[in-house]
């Protein structure tokens, strides 16, 4: 069970860092180890009439499987350097975005011809934004739509399974160092320092039934990874540090109110920074015509968002995130316990996702079933009616009420009484992992990738990432 290079993690990152390698090198002897199922094989039993909340598997199929978390997203790729990820501060900025770009070649070329690419530039909407108190950042933006991502994913699990061994249902329990007699003890600091690296001839993948080795390891587990993550890291000694956490709401509204952002730009970033406390609050994950979807991270249940391409599966409503993203200092720093606090909290409450109107928020008064019926926004998730406010920190939740406000301003009706809001919705980012300008820990061979390394936070970043090691270790053998 010997192996050139075994990736853990068949999200993006792991996806393309394998497409490029057998692009590069196809005499290699690759595997690809899975926690969750192959695609086909990822199937979310809520149906909203029998089954209306998660039931907790043994495998989230929204959250993991072959495409990872984004596999039953939207499928947005944001070619940019203003958001989604820091990959442009350890590759450069110019090599980012060619790696963003070749990435949605391969798409296009796997299923996502036909599919628009939206663009920030020669727009009068930031002009907007600005004289209203807001920032529309800049980006290009290709929609696939879960639909057609998931065309793409298929084509690229058809093309490389029989060039890769894929590993399904098989957690990775612990990654070990496989060192030779001239091994010695470095700290990371010396291990760039331009000395000689340590002897590191492989490493050892073990599941719960059997072990592999490799020579060159690359990870990428994604955010659901994150503890495990912090497990390899104490275990093989590479440095880390604390990364933040964004916690906000889901908002849901008619599709009309925001169509004028939407069908210029489709994914619009847009930040503002709050008058009482000078937080800044963004809009994240856009889904026009969309719907809102339950999310399972370790057991504790978010909200999400995803659209479709296919105008036949289109909804009457447009969603979208508030965020408001919280660092710590010391002495505290386990910001992802904080945000899983805050979330076990809404579960507590709700049973699961919590959702209240925005005029009920205002007044004080939680919202119940009669009133959310009685609104003129039909929800598109089961979800509890309750009161946010009982949840979330008051000073976020000021803050996205003024966000909310804000946006009233360029797309009115956002401040509709009727308008929904989802709590809570969590994102989890891994600690940030020390590494090289190429990815690599202070372990030879081995890499960290995508969203587990808390470098990038995107699609696009994660890909990009996985071809950039990739490239690398073909160079570098």
């Amino acid at each position: 069970m010997n192996y050139d290079v075994i990736i853990v993690g068949a999200g993006p990152g792991g996806i393309f860092s394998a497409y490029e390698l057998v692009k590069l090198n196809p005499s290699l002897k690759i595997a690809v180890f899975e926690a969750g199922n192959a695609l086909e094989k990822r199937k979310c039993p809520i149906d909203g009439v029998k089954i209306k909340s998660c039931i907790g598997c043994e495998s989230c199929a929204i959250m993991n499987g072959f495409g990872g978390a984004g596999a039953f997203s939207d499928g947005k790729y944001n070619i940019t350097n203003q958001f989604g990820g820091t990959l442009f501060e350890y590759i450069g900025k110019k090599e980012a975005i060619d790696l963003m770009k070749y990435v949605d070649e391969i798409n296009l070329s796997h299923g996502g011809e036909g599919t628009k690419l939206y663009s920030t530039a020669n727009t009068g909407i930031k002009r907007m934004c600005l004289q209203n108190g807001l920032h529309l950042l800049d980006a290009q933006v290709r929609h696939l739509g879960t639909d057609i991502n998931y065309v793409v994913l298929e084509n690229l699990y058809n093309e490389l399974k029989d060039k890769v061994e894929f590993f399904f249902r098989t957690p990775v329990e612990r990654v070990e160092k496989i060192t030779g007699a001239e091994n010695t003890s470095r700290s990371y600091a010396e291990g760039f320092s331009g000395e000689e690296p340590e002897k590191t001839e492989g490493y050892r993948i073990l599941t719960k039934d059997a072990e592999y080795t490799c020579k060159k390891c690359i990870i990428s587990v994604g955010r659901s990874g994150s503890k495990w993550m912090e497990s390899v890291c104490k275990d093989l000694e590479i440095p880390t540090k604390s990364n933040r956490v964004d916690i906000g709401v889901r908002v849901e509204l008619p599709a009309e109110i925001f169509s004028s952002l939407t069908d210029e730009l489709y994914e619009s970033k847009i930040v503002y920074r709050t008058a009482k406390f000078e937080d800044l609050v963004r809009t994240f994950c856009m889904n026009p015509h969309g719907a809102v979807v339950n999310e399972n991270t370790n057991g504790i249940v978010t909200v999400n968002g995803h659209s479709y391409e296919d105008p036949e599966k289109h909804t009457e409503n447009t969603n979208f995130a508030l965020l408001v993203s919280k660092h710590f200092s010391k002495p505290f720093k386990d910001s992802n316990g904080y945000g899983e606090s805050i979330a076990r909290l809404s579960n507590m409450l709700g049973g699961g996702v919590i959702v209240q109107r925005f005029g009920d928020l205002v007044r004080g008064r939680r919202s119940n079933e009669e009133r959310i019926r009685e609104g003129f926004v039909t929800p598109t998730l089961a979800a509890t009616p309750g009161d946010l406010s009982l949840v979330i920190p008051k000073r976020i939740l000021d803050g996205i009420i003024e966000m909310i406000y804000a946006l009233d301003k360029i797309c009115p009706g956002t401040a509709n009484d009727d308008t929904l809001l989802y709590g809570v919705e969590v994102k989890f980012y891994n600690m940030e992992v020390e590494l090289s300008e190429n990815l690599e820990t202070c372990n030879k061979g081995l890499f960290v990738i995508g969203d587990g390394s808390g470098v990038t936070h995107s699609l696009s970043h994660a890909s990009a990432s996985g071809v950039y090691v990739a490239r690398y270790i073909h160079e570098n053998p």
